[in-house]
């Protein structure tokens, strides 16, 4: 997508310093990667043509016929495994079907989805491949790439290439305690996504949030490869409550400190509601006769399974964002028939998948005269992950925006949110 009046700003600053361009090419826009590879050669680099979604070109039909015009214009042709879902027998038909449109060195690039990295560039380089990539400890994006200490020693081993292990073995060292920092590498939701040619963006953004299960991330990835939206619309809300004070329960663990206070609140206050922005604490509900909702997002309908071991409440109602929703849609089986979504979500245009802004719509839809929360704790201890932190950041950025709907949020157990309310829960018993 880069101009062409805009290469010698671009890269005029490295030549002499850098001695090849290696460019990353849709296959669709093969034809404008061209024009530019011809400009970048007049420059005197070096060009790489690193051609994505490989294990989509044998759909493809322009791609294929603009590819003879790299003779004399790319100095090596790269065969991009972007999803890593091709398969050995993949990479010899792919090879042999370029190696006979042009006579550019080929080499291949793979990422790691489904840990065949190793032997998808071993079957390249059988197959003719000039130059291939790895990384140390498989460092890359997401699922990551093949290891270069594995492909080394497996060189090593089959063809006596030779290099010094004592220097890759610190090497290693040094990136083993980056990748436990980063967390590169694959998982469940990687290899779903390669073995179906997916995109692993989506994939990175869920694996860091929390309430983002495996399970939920799977039937995501599912949905994607039939191409559905979500696999189950459900009936709207429709409410049969106004007026009520509310209150709002986190997973946090003031709650378990402040039990009887909570429980006594309750039985002072019988037509309070009860909503579960997350179902850690529900058991401490589970003998109150307040109606209570439960915020089903992300992994919250199995984490009820274990919180209530298989004896969930009939008379629990669960409410989920507004179809569709972007992980599908898992309800505990007792619980299907007194589950709703929401009609929108209107007080915010982002997080709106987060168990807080179910939590703070619902509110919104019930018209309380109060708002109160437990176990919205916050995190009092310092430094936090990065996890935490955008979790805290979500719910302080969800919390003011409510603030414009005029709802006053009392939170009566000990927080470090900064925009909410702070008053002891006794100050009401």
């Amino acid at each position: 997508d880069t101009k062409l009046e805009d290469l010698r700003e671009l890269i005029g600053p490295c030549v002499g310093l850098v001695t090849m361009i290696r460019m990353a090419i849709d296959p669709n826009n093969f034809g404008r990667a061209i024009s530019l590879a011809k400009e970048i050669k007049k420059m005197g680099f070096e060009v790489g043509f690193n051609v994505m979604y490989m294990s989509k070109w044998k759909e493809l039909t322009g791609f294929w016929d603009l590819l003879p015009e790299i003779n004399g214009v790319a100095d090596y042709f790269y065969m991009v495994d972007s999803y890593g879902g091709v398969y050995p027998e993949d990479v010899r038909e792919i090879y042999g079907l370029v190696s006979t449109k042009t006579n550019v060195p080929i080499g291949f690039h793979g990422h790691n989805n489904l840990e065949l990295g190793l032997i998808n560039t071993l079957t390249a380089l059988e197959c003719g491949a000039k130059i291939v990539d790895s990384t140390i400890t498989g460092m890359g994006r997401g699922a990551g790439n093949l290891k270069t200490e594995l492909l080394l020693t497996s060189l090593n081993a089959k063809n006596g290439l030779e290099f010094d292990f004592n220097a890759l073995s610190k090497t290693v060292a040094d990136f083993d305690e980056l990748k436990e920092k980063y967390r590169w590498g694959t998982n469940l939701p990687y290899m779903v996504s390669g073995a179906n040619s997916l995109p692993q963006k989506d994939v990175m953004d869920w694996v860091s949030k929390r309430y983002y299960s495996f399970n939920s991330i799977i039937r995501a990835l599912h949905n994607q490869s039939k191409g559905i939206k979500d696999n189950q619309e459900l009936p709207k809300l429709k409410l049969a409550v106004s007026g009520k004070d509310v209150l709002i329960v986190g997973g946090g663990e003031s709650v378990k400190n402040n039990v009887e206070g909570i429980r006594t609140l309750l039985k002072m206050n019988p037509e309070m509601v009860v909503i579960h922005s997350s179902s850690k604490n529900a058991l401490v509900f589970s003998e109150i006769s307040n109606l209570q909702f439960f915020c089903l997002v992300g992994n919250e309908g199995h984490r009820m399974e274990e919180v209530f071991k298989g004896e969930l409440p009939n008379d629990a109602i669960c409410v989920l964002p507004p179809f569709p929703r972007k992980m599908g849609t898992y309800i505990p089986n007792l619980l299907s028939n007194s589950s709703y979504e929401l009609t929108d979500i209107n007080f915010t245009n982002s997080f709106k998948d987060s168990h807080s802004a179910i939590a703070l719509q619902l509110c919104l839809e019930i018209s309380p005269k109060k708002v109160y929360l437990v176990g919205y704790d916050g995190y009092s201890e310092m430094p936090i992950g990065q996890k935490e932190q955008e979790l805290y950041l979500e719910n302080e950025y969800l919390f003011e925006k409510i603030k414009d709907y005029k709802l006053r949020l009392i939170s009566l157990t000990p927080t470090s949110y900064t925009k909410i309310i702070h008053e002891s829960i006794f100050s009401l018993l």
